[in-house]
């Protein structure tokens, strides 16, 4: 597959997956007490539906730099598998959540209350923002290395990997979802979520763009053109 259609696919599966996030985020705000199910179902879906968009875009940026340099499968191959990692950790706590929505017949509060939350205080806190981090400083180093992106992408993915890095000692301060700076708080859980998912979204955007320059470079001149034999 030729590198402008990897660009352009990785950057289109990027846009849709981060869009999707964004709309997600702001669903966990909009009640102060204990959510209705529709909410907390409606919330996962696009979460999940998210995530599996999120498998593509991860799975293209593999491609990506593989086609661009072959010697860096290696770290082509962490980028992926922390990406993918990651979309683990979402797919189980979003299952846990609808299913204690479905299985109580009154409406809980399922990030801090039903017989799994506290199972998703790490995957939703610390484990994700160890593989963010993971990613995002990966990615930077391959960025900066090859220059396959522009160079804001790679500044920003060290920024953004202290940021999540920065949240990690989050796990000693409590699990109440109301404080910014806890194992489940809005800050550890919500709100990476949604600063991610703004920054792979310009990323994305980025990707895609970058296909149309890449379908230029590709493009054979009339210099390189043989002369048909006479």
């Amino acid at each position: 597959m030729p590198e402008a259609v990897v660009r352009r696919y990785a950057g289109l599966f990027g846009v849709i997956a981060s869009a999707l996030i964004v709309v997600q985020v702001p669903l966990y705000f909009l009640y102060s007490g204990a959510p209705p199910d529709w909410n907390i179902l409606t919330r996962s879906l696009i979460g999940i539906v998210g995530c599996v968009f999120y498998i593509l875009f991860f799975t293209g940026l593999r491609q990506l730099i593989h086609q661009v340099d072959v010697a860096s499968d290696w770290i082509a191959g962490v980028i992926q598998t922390a990406g993918l990692l990651w979309v683990a950790m979402v797919f189980v706590p979003q299952s846990m959540e609808a299913g204690a929505a479905i299985v109580t017949d009154h409406d809980i509060d399922t990030t801090k209350e039903g017989p799994f939350a506290g199972a998703q205080y790490l995957m939703q806190g610390l484990i994700s923002r160890l593989l963010m981090g993971l990613f995002l400083i990966a990615l930077g180093i391959v960025v900066y290395r090859l220059r396959l992106l522009p160079k804001w992408v790679g500044w920003s993915a060290f920024v953004l990997a202290a940021i999540n890095l920065a949240f990690v000692p989050a796990l000693y301060f409590g699990d109440d979802p109301a404080n910014f700076y806890s194992a489940q708080g809005w800050g550890t859980t919500a709100s990476m979520g949604a600063l991610w998912s703004l920054w792979t979204l310009a990323v994305s955007i980025s990707v895609l763009r970058s296909s149309r320059r890449a379908a230029v470079h590709a493009r054979p001149t009339r210099a390189s053109v043989p002369a048909a034999a006479g």
